[in-house]
């Protein structure tokens, strides 16, 4: 009963070890949890670690990128400073050659060859003008710049005299007008050019003339930029379409239907005249009378062919019997019926 002691003390005793275990549960769940916590503050600063490791070592980096875009630079600028350095020597030689070659000139007789003999050089077979159509705008831009520079000689006019201005002075007038003399001299010298070039074509262009005559050609055929195109009637009949444009213009403008009408109704004329034309035959005769005949029409005119039928055996007679005369009616009323739609297809056809 529940007033028994025993019962009671068994549910006290039931309570308090479902307390401690209870406990027990409770204070493990604690340890669990203060170990999982212990652990994630152990990964945070691990974590906060590796992020300050990574930030120093991006910086490291950036920094030798950094140095290393830097090297590069200044080794472009340089090798840059290089190249030009060496055009300029290259350029102050060849312009010291021209101005030797031009004051030998001058001073050398008009008699003498117009041309010059020059040697090979190691250009991969390419003539200087076609090396110099070979640069860029930028290369030819600052080749222009190095020229310039070398044959504009800077002016020294601080601490001259006023004499000494006039005479300088006097000395770039007389430079202007050698310039503007030589100027003048190669636009001649060019427009020379420009004239026998044009004369030179013209002639070119009346020999191809002449040439696509012979041919047979229109005489500007082989004038252009490219040869003459061959017109074919069809990609398979490798023939030249001699049409007009007017023709040709024809067939887009429609009544293709009637031509095509047109073009049966002749051949059909020209089917039916030959069937119409054709050696008429009979066919032989059967027994004395000629197949598809009919009752009381009369006997064949004279003059036709008759196709001869080969000799007949003459077969035994006999009586026959009453079923047997019947079937040959039979036969024989068939056998006139084909004849009559024979003949009535000759008639047609006639």
């Amino acid at each position: 009963g529940e007033g028994d002691p025993e019962f009671i003390k068994r549910q006290d005793q039931k309570r308090s070890d479902l307390d401690e275990q209870l406990k027990e549960y409770i204070n493990e769940w604690r340890k669990q949890r203060a170990k999982e916590e212990d652990e994630l503050k152990r990964l945070k600063e691990k974590q906060a670690k590796r992020k300050v490791s990574r930030a120093e070592e991006e910086k490291r980096l950036a920094q030798k990128k950094k140095e290393e875009e830097e090297r590069r630079v200044r080794e472009i600028e340089e090798k840059k400073q290089r190249d030009i350095e060496e055009k300029r020597q290259r350029l102050e030689e060849a312009e010291k050659k021209r101005q030797a070659m031009l004051q030998a000139m001058k001073e050398s007789s008009k008699t003498g060859p117009n041309f010059t003999i020059q040697k090979k050089s190691d250009n991969f077979g390419l003539s200087n003008a076609q090396l110099e159509r070979n640069k860029t705008k930028e290369q030819l831009e600052e080749e222009k710049k190095i020229s310039l520079s070398i044959r504009i000689k800077p002016l020294n006019i601080e601490g001259l005299s006023v004499d000494k201005l006039r005479i300088k002075a006097q000395e770039l007038w007389d430079c202007i007008v050698k310039l503007e003399t030589e100027k003048y001299d190669l636009e001649e010298r060019q427009k020379r050019q420009d004239y026998d070039l044009k004369e030179l074509k013209e002639r070119q262009k009346q020999q191809l003339r002449h040439k696509a005559l012979k041919k047979g050609l229109d005489p500007e055929a082989l004038t252009g930029k490219h040869p003459p195109k061959i017109q074919v009637a069809s990609k398979y009949e490798r023939r030249v379409d001699t049409r007009s444009y007017d023709d040709k213009k024809k067939l887009f403008e429609g009544g293709y239907d009637t031509q095509a009408a047109e073009y049966l109704d002749k051949q059909w004329k020209e089917k039916m005249e030959q069937f119409m034309n054709r050696t008429k035959t009979r066919l032989p005769k059967w027994f004395g009378e000629r197949p598809g005949k009919k009752k009381g029409e009369p006997e064949s005119p004279e003059g036709e062919e008759d196709v001869k039928a080969e000799p007949e055996e003459e077969e035994p007679q006999y009586e026959p019997e009453p079923e047997e005369e019947e079937e040959e009616i039979i036969e024989e009323e068939e056998e006139e019926e084909e004849e009559e739609e024979e003949e009535e297809e000759e008639e047609e056809e006639e």
